[in-house]
């Protein structure tokens, strides 16, 4: 029984040299080269039209929180791309080359969720949401059949659906890491499940962790599709969700031609290098088609024109650096623990929504405390309510010194249910 094999069957062990293999100097043009070739233009045309995308955000990048998470979402073809050429010339680390490509679709999630978060906040802000918790004060859960409801207005049931994907940003890593070190020590086996190598047990909880980020994903899409009318969440969540999904199970359908014996090796390939090399040759093609869907998915021009930040060179080196630093992912995990800490504690505004102060941009997106009238801290040494402060309209979170009990604005701290400004 494969489940209870104590040997790993694994098939890249053929130790040929390959100088020859790879030599260009004649003019003979076998498969492997031909498919190395084609898997580099396809790599060269990844990332010229990642880039482009990347450039003209980068050139328009007048709303960062929403415009570094876009640009962190159209890497990912060229992430696949690249490694995928990687695994093709280098066979024989084709499942490190995987591993590594596999994590980045964890970065890739939590990225589009708190771009949705931004979306509906903006538009909330820009006073688009009416009633938004009196529409959605009870709803049921996708896919439980009314059986399971939840109330949007508690704020323990948003930390949940943003920690829900966000725990995959820091598992998918992990499992990848995980596993290039069991590869290193010959205990991974990812040819064959069995109960004595690591790849059953890292693929279960993979699974678990990415059904509950997906789930996740889902659940806020189902909340929130009224105020994301316009921005195409599901055309945006195709062009993320179809890569790993044609990855996944062209995979599949590769290895069950190679175990039918379709796939038979040759004097540099095994069978099991012959099947990694048709996946990575496979994905390099398909990289190319993402980055131009990723490129209308994810247009600059809705960016133009909005005067918000000048063009500048500064301004592109601001783009770069907040795509490739994850300081916010840090923030939103840090203030989400901090959130069901507080609730585990029974602290005030956990379990209901009076002073829900603790996510700003989920208070506006969700219109919370609107009209309440929650004593706010002033520079005078009154108070006045949240909607008194913001014109009688907008909610304005509760924001006081833990030290000094004074106003924070315009100063950097934390309030008094932990978020730092």
């Amino acid at each position: 029984m494969v489940l209870d094999s104590r040997v790993c069957n694994s098939t890249n062990t053929l130790a040929v040299a390959q100088d020859a293999f790879w030599d260009f100097s004649d003019d003979s043009w076998s498969p492997h080269k031909i498919g190395w070739t084609v898997s580099g233009a396809c790599g060269v045309a990844t990332t010229i039209v990642t880039f482009t995308t990347l450039t003209l955000h980068a050139l328009n990048y007048q709303i960062p929180a929403q415009q570094r998470q876009i640009g962190r979402v159209v890497l990912m073809p060229w992430v696949y791309g690249v490694l995928a050429f990687f695994s093709y010339r280098y066979f024989r680390y084709f499942i490190y080359f995987e591993l590594i490509e596999v994590a980045y679709e964890g970065i890739t999630l939590a990225a589009f969720l708190l771009l949705l978060v931004e979306f509906v906040s903006t538009a909330a802000s820009n006073g688009d949401v009416k009633n938004t918790l009196q529409r959605k004060d009870k709803e049921g859960l996708p896919m439980t059949f009314g059986l399971i409801r939840f109330r949007a207005s508690k704020p323990y049931f948003i930390h949940a659906l943003k920690w829900s994907v966000l725990q995959y940003a820091i598992f998918r890593p992990l499992i990848s890491i995980v596993g290039i070190i069991c590869e290193a020590f010959d205990v991974l086996c990812p040819e064959q499940y069995s109960v004595h190598f690591a790849e059953v047990y890292l693929e279960a909880f993979d699974f678990v962790v990415i059904s509950i980020a997906l789930y996740g994903l889902v659940c806020w899409y189902d909340l929130t599709k009224h105020e994301l009318k316009g921005r195409q969440p599901l055309n945006k969540f195709l062009s993320i969700k179809l890569i790993v999904f044609f990855t996944f199970y062209q995979s599949f359908v590769i290895s069950a031609l190679a175990k039918h014996g379709y796939i038979t090796a040759n004097e540099y390939w095994t069978v099991t290098n012959i099947s990694d090399g048709l996946n990575a040759l496979c994905i390099s093609v398909e990289m190319v088609i993402f980055s131009v869907w990723m490129a209308f998915a994810f247009p600059a021009k809705e960016y133009n024109g909005l005067g918000i930040r000048s063009c500048s060179f500064l301004n592109y080196l601001r783009f770069i650096r907040d795509v490739i630093w994850f300081g916010d992912f840090a923030m939103e995990i840090w203030t989400a623990n901090l959130f069901f800490f507080d609730y585990l504690c029974g602290k005030p505004g956990t379990r209901s929504k009076e002073m829900n102060g603790f996510d700003h941009r989920l208070n506006k997106a969700f219109g919370v405390d609107e009209d309440s009238e929650i004593p706010m801290s002033t520079s005078g040494g009154g108070s006045k309510s949240a909607s008194e402060a913001n014109g009688g309209g907008s909610y304005a979170p509760i924001q006081r010194s833990e030290s000094t009990g004074g106003d924070l604005s315009g100063k950097k701290g934390r309030d008094v249910h932990g978020t730092w400004r």
